[in-house]
């Protein structure tokens, strides 16, 4: 039987082997113009853009720190020491060559209630001031001791002292003079308030209508009845307290009406009192009620011209300039001729000041940090040499690589270190 030659073919099967192709020649193929890294260059590529990296960051960083650039100045004035024992001479108002003064005036009173155990019969004369006046011609008028003077509340005072009432002026103005007076009976009926008086002599003359007088204020003091009384120390000890509380309490009331920039040394207040300005009244049983007035008046010194005054005494070429003592306030005042003068009358005093002080140059902070924007360091040291009135100083800039100040005064600080 003769072969099938379907039966004796074997089909082969072919088994197609896939070539890969390597990576860079898919890329080139599907991105022809493309520019293949080499692959020994992969190392040095990256060191390049490390470089690069740094160089900018190293840009960026010292930008920024030229950007926030500071500067700080601590500078030292000059400072004089002296030891203070200085007579000086002072003129009320003064003028360009006179140190000048002006007064501070503040009047008040203090009280005190005192429980007594001893009361005691007491006739007390009501007591006061009055102002005399003479329109009766330009030839002065006397009036002796004890002079009557009938007041318009029907009751009899009488003068404390001689007194000589001046004439009539030119221009028709009468003469006046203040007098103390007192009721010429104890009692409470003559206390009054301010009420006109005749001359009682005068009556049925001409000088009866002309010559007059007025009371100054309130006739007050007048007693008659059992009183509560205390021993004299006792009486000298509380109105030393209440000297002593008086003038504390005017003085804080003075120095809260110092003007800007004036002196009121501790020691140059005096508090005028006396025994016409201590009234003593009981409103109760076994109560006396002691009060006290007073009048305090106090030296009061332009604190720049004062300064510059003592500079000049105690600084060798004194140039003028701008000057200052920390402790003035502290300096201890006393008065030359304390004793034989009147602050409320006075138009030149003689005093003293003493203590241990300094003198202490001012300059213009202002002018300085003009001069000094942005200069180079090593100008700085050159620049300082046209303030005399600075001792030393020292300059720290940062960053600290930077050769000059800022050019900006907000990044300037300047500190000078003045005494306090």
């Amino acid at each position: 039987m003769p072969k099938n030659l379907l039966q004796d073919m074997v089909k082969i099967k072919r088994t197609r082997t896939r070539v890969e192709k390597p990576v860079k020649a898919e890329i080139a193929e599907f991105y022809p113009g493309a520019i293949l890294p080499v692959k020994n260059d992969n190392k040095k590529t990256r060191y390049a853009l490390w470089f690069v990296a740094f160089i900018s960051a190293s840009f960026l960083f010292f930008a920024i720190s030229f950007l926030f650039s500071k500067a700080t100045i601590t500078i030292n004035p000059k400072i004089q020491d002296i030891v203070l024992n200085e007579n000086l001479s002072t003129e009320k108002g003064g003028n360009e060559s006179v140190l000048p003064f002006e007064l501070v005036v503040i009047s008040g009173e203090e009280g005190k209630d005192i429980e007594t155990t001893e009361m005691k019969d007491v006739f007390q004369k009501a007591e006061g001031n009055a102002i005399i006046y003479n329109a009766f011609g330009s030839a002065p008028q006397s009036l002796s001791i004890d002079t009557r003077l009938e007041g318009s509340n029907g009751k009899i005072y009488k003068t404390k002292t001689k007194v000589t009432i001046p004439g009539m002026t030119k221009d028709g103005k009468p003469g006046s003079v203040e007098v103390g007076i007192y009721g010429s009976s104890a009692g409470p009926e003559y206390n009054s308030i301010p009420i006109d008086f005749k001359i009682f002599g005068f009556k049925n003359t001409p000088k009866y209508a002309k010559i007059y007088a007025r009371s100054k204020g309130a006739i007050t003091g007048g007693f008659q009845g059992k009183f509560p009384v205390i021993s004299d120390d006792e009486k000298a000890s509380v109105i030393n307290e209440l000297k002593t509380a008086l003038q504390k309490k005017l003085l804080e009331k003075a120095t809260d009406q110092i003007p800007s920039g004036f002196i009121l040394f501790k020691d140059a207040v005096f508090l005028d009192t006396g025994e016409e300005n201590v009234e003593m009244t009981s409103t109760q049983e076994n109560v006396l009620s002691i009060k006290m007035k007073g009048t305090l008046s106090g030296i009061l010194f332009n604190e720049i011209k004062l300064t510059k005054k003592i500079a000049e005494n105690n600084i060798e070429k004194y140039d003028g300039s701008n000057v200052y003592l920390p402790n003035i306030r502290d300096l201890k005042f006393s008065l030359s001729n304390k004793d034989s003068i009147s602050l409320a009358d006075a138009k030149n005093i003689n005093f003293n000041l003493s203590g241990n002080t300094k003198i202490v140059w001012k300059f213009d902070t202002g002018k300085l940090m003009g001069e000094l924007l942005g200069k180079s360091k090593q100008d700085f040291n050159q620049i300082l040499l046209q303030y005399p009135n600075i001792d030393s100083a020292d300059l720290v800039v940062s960053p600290i690589w930077r050769n000059s100040i800022p050019d900006k005064s907000k990044n300037i600080k300047i500190t000078v270190n003045y005494p306090k």
